[in-house]
């Protein structure tokens, strides 16, 4: 692992100014372009730290708050540990945001995202990898499957509604997706029921996706988030080596 530098960057997009977080190897060279998506909890210390190891391992990468259209980041102030007893008042404040972001809105923010990889110094030339946490699961298959000609390989984390019954939902865009896709789901999650499990393996399926499915036993939902009581450290650690083996297969 290398050392790393962390900069926060602000991405114009067609509607205004997205602020993000870019972590890089701190001697500079080009490195292959990750676009990390957040949860719910929005951009926040936590999310930097898991950018910065991230990008210890020889990655270029990008957080941006997808919240942006209602402000910079924290949109929602958030207590340093997010406590259960903290949840219901969060995110009483975060589901309008959630809601607001429709797949329209977010893919054309993922456009200016993909640019600001695509035109920094700092990303070697080529295609990109994406990794998203509950909503940014979304985000990433529905990026994966909007830009096939720019993400590589695309991976989620106790993604939530990734193959609901709606006319939105993300796993339809299975038969644009050509890269290679790594899911690995919070075991008794209720935001992503087993049904949704067995829909989205089989449309990924269908559609010859090269794709890995996982569910974590015994993990719930939030797993990778170390700021919340959902946080696994067995769980995190197995989706760290499932996302940077799924990287050093991709670059």
């Amino acid at each position: 692992m290398t050392s790393v530098q962390g900069t926060a960057v602000d991405i114009p997009t067609e509607d205004g100014v997205a602020d993000a977080y870019l972590a890089h190897p701190g001697d500079g060279t080009p490195r292959p372009g990750v676009l990390l998506y957040q949860d719910a909890f929005g951009l926040r210390p936590h999310l930097r730290a898991m950018a910065d190891r991230l990008a210890s391992h020889g990655y270029t990468v990008l957080v941006p708050n997808v919240f942006y259209r209602h402000g910079r980041a924290p949109v929602v102030e958030m207590p340093e540990f997010i406590d259960p007893a903290a949840r219901p008042e969060i995110f009483g404040s975060l589901m309008p945001l959630v809601q607001a972001l429709t797949n329209d809105l977010a893919m054309r923010d993922a456009t200016a995202y993909l640019r600001r990889l695509e035109e920094s110094p700092l990303v070697a030339a080529g295609p990109v990898a994406l990794t998203g946490y509950c909503m940014g699961a979304r985000l990433s298959l529905l990026t994966a499957g909007t830009h096939p000609e720019r993400v590589a390989a695309a991976a989620g984390f106790h993604g939530a509604q990734l193959a609901a019954d709606s006319p939105d939902s993300p796993h339809l865009v299975a038969g644009r997706v050509t890269a290679e896709l790594y899911f690995g789901h919070a075991d008794n999650d209720p935001s992503l029921p087993p049904e949704q499990v067995q829909r989205l393996e089989e449309t990924l399926s269908a559609a010859g996706v090269r794709h890995t499915c996982e569910v974590y036993e015994g993990a719930r939902h939030g797993f990778t988030q170390a700021d919340s009581a959902a946080y696994g450290e067995e769980a995190a650690e197995r989706h760290w080596a499932a996302l940077l083996d799924l990287l050093k297969r991709t670059f």
